[in-house]
């Protein structure tokens, strides 16, 4: 197994545990590393999944695309981060998103599904695992949550305005680096990418803010 095992104990999901939990929950849950290149598909809306992907490196987002084209950024999922975990835990539930490489990248699957055939054999490492899966979805739907908050004023301002500033509290400064490039960040607001640019250029000239690329300082 090539990946840092000091990133793994430091993640979340093994939160509490010690080495030798880690290695068995590894085993136990047929874990296995996959590598993927920039724009490629991991998982498809419409895939049954039994197991959970961890961002290794690189990055992935998680998107909605419908039947005539339409593109939604629904989020971004950085080294460290997981995805697919709710569908990993039920049973045949197709995804209705896609999980897509936004840079090369590696990622970490193991079946938590399995955990529920663990239910005569259940052992410390089972219970802290099933107890940081809980955390993590709570963690998503407080996520989900908050885009939410940043789709539903009316304009273009105020959308771009409550993303900033969410992402501004959530840095503790305002000056930081957004996850999305432009087109990116106008799927995930539900706006035209021109309308986005033009917003982003009034805002700057009315002294809002400062941008280049996808990085932003909010000015008071």
């Amino acid at each position: 197994m090539s990946w840092d095992k000091n990133m793994l104990k430091n993640n979340i999901i093994f939160n509490g545990m010690m080495s030798e939990e880690i290695d068995l929950a590894l085993k136990e849950l047929s874990s296995v590393e996959k590598t993927y290149m920039k724009d490629s598909i991991i998982l498809r809306a419409g895939d049954i999944t039994d197991s959970l992907g961890l961002v290794i490196s690189g990055s992935v987002t998680i998107e909605s695309n419908d039947a005539w084209g339409n593109r939604t950024i629904l989020s971004n999922v950085a080294k460290g981060g997981f995805f697919a975990e709710t569908y990993a835990l039920l049973e045949k539930e197709p995804l209705l998103v896609d999980v897509m490489a936004n840079e090369n990248c590696r990622i970490l699957f193991f079946k938590v599904g399995s955990l529920k055939k663990l239910k005569s054999n259940m052992n410390l490492w089972s219970f802290k695992l099933i107890s940081n899966l809980l955390m993590i979805s709570a963690n998503k739907n407080l996520h989900l949550s908050g885009r939410s908050f940043h789709t539903s004023p009316k304009t273009i301002r105020g959308r771009v305005m409550a993303y900033l500033n969410s992402i501004s509290l959530k840095k503790g400064s305002n000056e930081f680096d957004i996850p999305f490039d432009r087109q990116q960040l106008a799927d995930y607001l539900n706006l035209e990418r021109s309308a986005l640019s033009k917003e982003l250029g009034k805002m700057k000239k009315d002294g809002l803010i400062e941008v280049r690329k996808n990085h932003f300082k909010l000015m008071s």
